[in-house]
């Protein structure tokens, strides 16, 4: 690892239902210990097949907004060829094609550079996976 690349991988408890968590200030507090004052760029990624990463206004119903738009789009049930888990799991599995499992986002003087509403967040609709990880790598 070279000074100017970090990663971290964050474990984020999900529970039982479908969510979206902020992360921003895990990744913050990232870009505080590793970032110090430089620019460059921070990938966020979500390893797994039924998770993505999103960049958005939460606290406003914004989240509950994606959550319920992904319900309409990809809904729980027996129409997918994807079995396994609980009903409806293969929506879960296409759910990445619509919210990407990583985001880079730049970092000026080791900080985040989002705008006023925006949040950097994990999005889960897979009700069967209680625990996700997040991989933050920071390339100055």
């Amino acid at each position: 690892m070279s000074d100017s690349f970090h990663t971290r991988v964050l474990r984020v408890a999900t529970g039982s239902r479908e969510t979206v968590v902020d992360l921003t200030r895990d990744c913050e507090a990232f870009l505080a210990e590793s970032a110090r004052g430089a620019d460059g760029l921070l990938n966020v990624f979500v390893p797994h097949a039924t998770a993505g990463v999103a960049v958005l206004e939460t606290g406003a119903g914004s989240d509950d907004d994606l959550l319920a738009a992904l319900r309409d789009l990809l809904p729980a049930d027996d129409r997918w060829r994807h079995r396994h888990g609980s009903r409806g799991h293969g929506r879960d599995h296409v759910l990445p094609a619509l919210v990407a499992p990583h985001a880079t986002l730049p970092v000026i003087g080791g900080r985040l550079s989002l705008g006023t509403w925006q949040s950097v967040c994990l999005v889960d609709t897979n009700v069967d996976n209680a625990e996700r990880q997040v991989r933050l790598s920071f390339l100055g």
